[in-house]
């Protein structure tokens, strides 16, 4: 029999979020090991719960989602994530401007696969978050990443961004606040990248998961209030983060710009959406309730919060090892420290977590999994509680030791 083989699409696609090292981690685990990980932002296995009023609506509309919904969302969904952006700023945003997805994972790769031809080129921040490389690849496109300057706050280089571009660059992606670097861009770098789109004709694709989970003044700025009408300008934003629901698969797109330019694509968006019949008809039930009750996030990001102490004492800590330094993240649920490898005789920033995971039995993200240039970082989660997260970065600590020349 012909050996049976995956794709030649899938060449040049990785995923190292959840690749080679959590096989590694699962390999130890059989073997009876208790791994901490510290890989995905899953806000769930660290103890925090959805709000109440979220599951409720769920719950009493579970009689009415068991059939087919409207490819696009229900309609009560898409009025309040239309709503929603009317009251930042976006007052012409309809319900027709906005596609519910089961999470923004689904949504990014809804849009690319209806953007992109072959050989056409996404500008994609680096380090950015994988899925967008991945689909961005896998939709037949060619990924160019930008750098993001670790020395400003991890801003975009936005003359990195302008030398990278050529005649078949057709968008440019913003991930703002970023993953992993928990950098929140600043107005004049936002205001710089939609200027940029403007000169070069580019798409903007602006992913804003985690807009509601920002430290101290930060303030994160809507990359649509700056496209105006004369930029095309994709807006993804879910449920997941914000509202600890990351099962739940609730994610959508808002279209804003130039809409009339963009009507074949968005047919083909649509018809897309009519591929796959519709997203799960009752987490669509809590965007209503999530946008418009109470927003429990503010008691996790304040001073005395748990996504504020936790960011907080990561960094301070990782900032306390020899030959470790982290840019103070000002959003986000991550860590992005930076390593000295020549103290520590690091070449390969994989092989580094996976001897980490080994030794101690803790399970993080290396840097150039996240298509960042060089193997000199890696990504942590600071979702554990305050011991938890002392205990892990004291592992990290001591591991470091072992290797410091």
């Amino acid at each position: 029999m012909r050996p049976i083989v995956q794709s030649k699409k899938l060449q040049n696609v990785r995923y190292d979020v959840r690749g080679p090292i959590l096989v590694e981690a699962q390999r130890l685990e059989a073997e009876g090991h208790r791994i901490l990980k510290l890989n995905i932002g899953n806000p769930a296995p660290f103890g925090f719960e959805a709000p109440q009023s979220i599951v409720a609506d769920m719950v009493t509309h579970l009689p009415d989602a068991q059939g087919y919904s409207d490819s696009r969302g229900i309609y009560s969904a898409r009025t309040a994530v239309a709503q929603y952006y009317q009251s930042r700023g976006l007052t012409e945003t309809s319900v027709d401007d906005v596609f519910i997805g089961n999470g923004v994972s689904e949504m990014i790769s809804l849009v690319l696969q209806a953007f992109l031809d072959d050989g056409n080129e996404v500008l994609v921040p680096a380090p950015d978050y994988p899925l967008w490389t991945g689909a961005v690849t896998l939709c037949g496109g060619t990924p160019v990443h930008y750098r993001c300057d670790e020395e400003n706050g991890w801003n975009p280089d936005l003359a990195d961004i302008e030398a990278k571009i050529t005649p078949n660059t057709q968008a440019l992606v913003i991930i703002n606040p970023n993953n992993p670097t928990g950098a929140v861009y600043s107005e004049e770098t936002v205001k710089g990248l939609v200027d940029i789109a403007r000169r070069h004709d580019l798409v903007l694709m602006s992913d804003e998961i985690y807009e509601k989970i920002l430290f101290d003044d930060a303030v994160h700025h809507h990359t649509a209030t700056y496209a105006g009408d004369d930029v095309l300008c994709l807006t993804f934003s879910g449920l997941s983060k914000a509202y600890r629901v990351c099962g739940y698969r609730a994610g959508w797109v808002m279209i804003s710009g130039p809409k009339h330019l963009a009507e074949d694509f968005l047919e083909g968006l649509t018809l897309l959406s009519n591929m796959r019949m519709c997203a799960n008809v009752p987490a669509q039930h809590a965007i209503q309730t999530a946008l418009g009750g109470y927003q429990s996030i503010s008691e996790y990001i304040g001073p005395g919060g748990r996504f504020y102490e936790q960011s907080k004492t990561a960094w301070r800590l990782l900032n306390e090892i020899e030959g470790v330094s982290c840019v103070e993240p000002m959003g986000a649920l991550y860590c992005f420290p930076k390593l000295d490898t020549e103290m520590f005789g690091i070449t390969d920033d994989q092989e580094f977590v996976i001897d980490l995971l080994r030794a101690k039995k803790l399970l993080v993200t290396h840097g150039t999994g996240f298509n960042w240039f060089e193997p000199d970082h890696f990504r942590l989660v600071t979702l554990p509680d305050v011991d938890m997260l002392t205990e892990a970065i004291e592992r990290i600590a001591d591991f470091l030791a072992t290797l410091r020349r």
